[in-house]
Parts: C-alpha cells; structure tokens; sequence
C-alpha cells in the first residue's frame, strides 16, 4: 500500500484516484504515519466511495460504529468542504455539493 504523509494532503484534487483517497483513510484509521484519527479517515473514505471505490464504503461503515453522531457529521461536512474546494468535485459527488 502507498504511503503517504499528512503534509501532503493539501495537494491532492478532485482528480486524486480512489485508491490513493481510501489510503488516506486507513493511513487515518490505523494511525500509520499519523495519530489515528477517525472524523479523517471517515471523509477520506466518504469521498472514496463516491468515486467508486467499494472497499472505502465498507471501511466508512466499520468506523462510523466507532464514532459518535457528531463525529460522523463532523466528517461528512469536512468531506463536503473538501468536494467545494475542487472545482473538478462537481462530477464526483454533485449530490454532496448541493446538500450543503
């Protein structure tokens, strides 16, 4: 599995392969290069799922068990904030986009 480093979030796009988007979300989720953090690795995988990637959607089930109601709306608007700030989001998840 690729790694990558939290520094480099900033960089990715709309364009960013589900692959690598459900990566962050376990590099999030088991604390690998990073503290665990579960509101993060619930958008990752959120946005992951929305591009396609199956295995995020079960992962983004698993964690929400863990995490509390606010937590989860915590990552969902994180999730939206993030598809807003890439002009490319509108063909990703245009449901996300006009939920906000």
């Amino acid at each position: 599995m690729a790694q990558y480093e939290c520094a480099d979030a900033p960089t990715l796009n709309a364009e960013t392969s589900a692959a690598a988007l459900y990566d962050l979300g376990i590099m999030h989720a088991c604390g690998r290069s990073a503290p665990v953090d579960l509101v993060t690795a619930h958008k990752w995988f959120n946005i992951a799922a929305m591009k396609g990637y199956a295995d995020a959607a079960r992962m983004r089930r698993e964690i929400a068990a863990e995490m509390t109601d606010a937590e989860i709306g915590q990552a969902q608007r994180a999730a939206r904030d993030w598809l807003k700030s890439q002009p490319e989001a509108a063909t990703v998840a245009p449901q996300l986009r006009a939920a906000a």
